[in-house]
């Protein structure tokens, strides 16, 4: 499959955006307060220094202490067509780990404390939906053990995400050694005993009942790589299947896997819902119509997780989580 590589995506080093929030509110800091100096009204004083306030109180509790929060989420799903044998199936989500984000003690904590809670749900599958670094695959060597120890009956399945790909391996000398770091990206998911699916699908079984689990390869839109092939994921399958499809941008959804599959249920994550919500609104809502959480449409669903972390060490007003979705059959 071509890449088609071209100039890669430079990022900072996580630490390196905090450091330019500081400069920023600093400087903010300078103009508020010589303007609310020369201003000789008391309501022009407050319109100044309230959102000053506000804008650091949203900058030291987003970089120091949201980004550190952490949630269980369980969602209960109800389909007409789910098999008999699968009513209490239990699938725990998880997405955007960003490891490479994950360099001090107290953020690797953050993959410990998820580790730890998908472990305890005593789920039948994991199901991990992309982005597992920042930029390379030696971002993921120091947590491989860790990773390796998640544990599901079926096993753990997953998918790329976006910053899985070579393109934002801007530190290597050439477009020879980002293909090579790209083809260890792949294995390392092999060397912790889980299941890459790319444009591919695999059977979990109950007795004379199955499921599907797919994954496509990440299919976005604008910079992000559109690779996804529903055709391939699906090839050999009939309608009355029912399938769990593994897609890290959400907004294939609609432009793919609702017009031509029957697909059941989806899961994505790559939004972060921003990593920011104010009173439960976040501006990602204007580009992605699925922009976090559950939506269906009559017997589909997709699910988008706002993910653990970030490449950017901040969230305020929407803290990373693993969610676990209990699928239930109508009976009715």
């Amino acid at each position: 499959m071509n890449y088609e590589l071209g100039s890669p995506i430079v990022l900072l080093q996580p630490d390196y955006y905090i450091y330019i929030g500081w400069v920023i509110m600093v400087v903010l800091s300078a103009v508020a307060l010589t303007v609310c100096w020369k201003a000789k009204r008391t309501w022009m004083k407050l319109a100044t220094v309230l959102p000053l306030l506000l804008a650091w109180y949203v900058f030291i509790y987003g970089s120091y202490i949201g980004f550190y929060k952490f949630e269980v989420k369980h969602v209960e799903l109800v389909f007409d067509d789910l098999p008999p044998a699968f009513d209490g199936y239990k699938i725990v989500q998880w997405s955007d780990a960003h490891v490479g984000t994950l360099t001090t003690e107290r953020r690797k904590q953050i993959l410990q404390t998820a580790v730890d809670s998908i472990n305890a749900q005593g789920a039948d599958m994991v199901a991990f939906t992309g982005d597992l670094q920042n930029k390379s695959s030696k971002e993921i060597a120091p947590f491989k053990k860790l990773l390796g120890s998640i544990k599901a009956k079926d096993g753990v399945f997953s998918v790329l995400g976006n910053h899985d790909y070579p393109m934002y391996y801007d530190d290597a000398e050439d477009d020879f050694e980002r293909y090579a770091d790209f083809g260890r990206r792949c294995s390392m998911d092999d060397d912790m005993g889980w299941r890459l699916l790319r444009n591919q699908h695999t059977f979990i079984r109950r007795g004379n009942d199955r499921i599907v689990i797919a994954g496509m390869e990440n299919d976005g839109e604008g910079r992000f790589p559109e690779l996804g092939d529903i055709q391939s994921t699906l090839w050999g399958l009939n309608t009355d299947e029912f399938v769990v499809m593994l897609e890290h941008d959400p907004s294939s959804w609609r432009r793919k896997i609702l017009p031509h599959s029957h697909t059941q249920l989806t899961l994505s994550g790559h939004t972060h819902a921003m990593q920011f919500a104010l009173f439960g609104l976040s501006p990602v809502s204007m580009k992605y119509k699925e922009a976090w959480g559950l939506y269906r449409i009559g017997q589909r669903a997709i699910y988008v997780s706002k993910g653990l972390s970030g490449v950017v060490p901040f969230r305020f007003g929407t803290p990373g989580e693993i969610v676990v979705i209990t699928l239930h059959r109508n009976e009715k």
